[in-house]
């Protein structure tokens, strides 16, 4: 009897490549499809024996998929695809808008439980594994400050954003932290940062021809959501330079929870990544979280989740008893 977990993969960019790769590391999950709005001949695998299907003719693989991962973009796809494919499969996404996170909790809720479907939303490392370490550290050290700090390293979400805006042939987006702003919490002061003071932007856009310059830097700058709260710099490129310069992923970041203890005692607790690519290890938290929905599932917990109420026992393919005796 096969009891390998059947993962379908809706959208196949980065990081619908990087979930094809996370499943073949992870031996009690399967790949039974990549579903593209693409044309299906035109997509190329990282497995020529994976099968590619047309999106909008998923509803006829139900049966054959246990979770759908979700990798669409979340400022124009997950929005109207996670409510839409929650209703028909159990399903995992990395929706990372963090602003618009609770309207999209609750459309997804909805269609889920409507569906008697599960579907554990806004999956990665942040949104994600970043998210745990702030409620861990606030919950541990009850009086203190949480601060997060993301990069020097490509953002695969504002990158998409910036792709979106009209003019824009190709994009790169570098989130980076401001060294100053870290040491002050490392040192223990505990600063009040403004969103400008902790993180720059940096935007390296190749344009359509005939687009205006001035036009697309301004639909960028004022992005709500993504830019308009942050000092970001645009950098026009030829495709060429934006392949040979930047086609590497890299990213990471830090949370770190100061706070005392008893009379006055200080404590800090700090969680770190250092990520060689992006998409590739987010891929990896959502087949995780894969793993979870079905088993969720099964036990006919239907409803849209976050990391906050998943289990770590449930992302693990050992058994409760194996991570008693092994990790505990």
């Amino acid at each position: 009897m096969n009891t390998r977990i059947r993962l379908g993969i809706a959208g196949y960019g980065n990081l619908g490549r990087g979930v094809e790769a996370a499943v073949a590391r992870n031996p009690d999950t399967e790949l039974v499809g990549i579903f593209t709005r693409r044309a299906p001949a035109s997509v190329q695998p990282l497995s020529a024996a994976t099968p590619v299907h047309a999106l909008d003719g998923i509803d006829a693989h139900a049966a054959r998929i246990d979770v759908l991962v979700l990798c669409g973009g979340s400022k124009s796809d997950l929005p109207q695809q996670g409510p839409a494919l929650a209703a028909r499969f159990n399903t995992v996404d990395s929706f990372d808008t963090h602003a618009r996170i609770p309207d999209y909790f609750a459309a997804v809720d909805a269609a889920a439980r409507a569906g008697g479907k599960t579907a554990i939303v806004a999956v990665g490392w942040d949104p994600g594994l970043f998210s745990l370490a702030r409620v861990y550290g606030e919950a541990v050290l009850a009086q203190g400050a949480t601060y997060t700090f993301w990069g020097r390293g490509v953002s695969q979400g504002h990158s998409d954003a910036i792709r979106r805006v009209p003019g824009v042939r190709a994009a790169v987006q570098y989130t980076i932290p401001v060294p100053e702003a870290i040491e002050r919490v490392r040192r223990g002061e505990n600063p009040q940062l403004t969103t400008r003071e902790k993180h720059t932007r940096e935007c390296w856009v190749v344009l359509e021809p005939g687009a205006d310059p001035r036009a697309v830097e301004h639909a960028i700058r004022t992005m709500p959501d993504y830019f308009a709260d942050y000092d970001t710099c645009v950098h026009f490129v030829d495709e060429a330079t934006l392949r040979r310069e930047h086609a590497a992923m890299p990213h990471g970041g830090f949370v770190i929870r100061s706070g005392r203890t008893g009379a006055n005692t200080a404590q800090k607790i700090e969680f770190s990544l250092a990520l060689h690519s992006n998409p590739e290890f987010t891929a990896s938290v959502l087949v995780a979280y894969a793993r979870a929905a079905a088993r969720l599932a099964a036990r006919g917990e239907h409803g849209a989740r976050t990391v906050f109420d998943i289990a770590p026992g449930l992302l693990s393919p050992q058994s409760a008893a194996e991570l008693r005796a092994a990790l505990l």
